[in-house]
């Protein structure tokens, strides 16, 4: 992905700080949610995220038993603990510290994610992003990255980079091929007053989210397990507060289309959704690969 030089670029600030809001998905996983909330209901094409963290297994254990999708991808991402998924087509992976799931649910799949562990803490982010209505329908794909296939960058200013999608300083991210042309980085910063400096495709909206300590952008502080939206921009300026932090920095190309979403089914239209229940329930939803 082409990017501007930093130095040159618009810098982008922060337009609203969302708090993250205490739920529960799947069987009973007790999760932090920003953006499917009231408070921020969609960020063109991001529908929803995520952070899931216990170490009490009473919060993950029962995990996400089978569960249909349609017109979306979902993005795992595991800092600590591990998880299987299965699905209906036949793939069988493993989630580890570091690695990422990006799944691509087209016209269909169902799929599960189970924990793999008993005890110890399982913490991660699951990321939703719309996909256009021209590609909805297309045949389901999974992306499994491990972690030593996650590019990792060590700036000049001696922040570290993981790049899951898009480019850091002439590095490519893991995940390519994504049609929103999506930008996907965790980034350390290792104490008090250290910062990094990241060009961003001016259009994309985008979002900070902070999972560790605290984070300044242009001025404004995100604290922790909150998500910062930002304005448009050629470039992110983040500045750890405090002490050491960690972030999420996401971004993508909007889509503009009408979005229609009840449940696992994302469509543009109230009868496409109706069409994928009526597909789930007569178990069309899965086409032959």
């Amino acid at each position: 992905m082409a990017q501007a030089s930093a130095a040159a670029a618009t810098l982008r600030g922060i337009s609203q700080v969302i708090k993250a809001v205490p739920t529960s998905d799947g069987a009973g996983v007790r999760l932090m949610r920003t953006i499917g909330t009231r408070k921020l209901d969609s960020l063109d094409p991001f529908l929803l995220l995520d952070e899931f963290k216990s170490d009490d297994p009473s919060g993950y254990i029962a995990g996400f038993p089978d569960h249909p999708h349609r017109g979306f991808e979902t993005v795992t991402y595991m800092l600590a603990g591990r998880m299987e998924h299965k699905d209906s087509v036949g793939n069988t992976g493993n989630l580890v510290p570091g690695s990422v799931q990006w799944m691509t649910a087209g016209s269909g799949i169902i799929h599960s994610e189970m924990p793999k562990m008993e005890e110890g803490l399982m913490w991660g982010f699951q990321l939703w992003c719309n996909l256009p209505a021209a590609q909805k329908m297309t045949p389901p794909r999974y992306q499994d990255i491990p972690p030593e296939d996650v590019p990792e960058v060590t700036s000049a200013s001696g922040a570290t980079v993981r790049i899951i999608a898009g480019e850091f300083e002439g590095s490519p991210g893991a995940v390519t091929g994504v049609a929103t042309a999506p930008f996907y980085f965790d980034i350390a910063l290792p104490e008090a007053e250290a910062s990094v400096s990241v060009p961003v495709p001016e259009g994309h909206n985008a979002f900070v989210y902070v999972f560790d300590g605290e984070v300044s952008v242009d001025g404004t502080t995100v604290p922790c397990h909150a998500l910062g939206v930002l304005d448009d921009g050629g470039a992110v300026e983040a500045r750890a507060v405090g002490g050491p932090a960690r972030f999420l920095l996401v971004g993508a190309k909007p889509i503009g289309e009408p979005v229609a979403r009840h449940g696992p089914f994302v469509m543009n239209t109230d009868e496409e959704i109706m069409q994928a229940f009526i597909d789930f329930r007569n178990g069309e939803l899965v086409q032959p690969q």
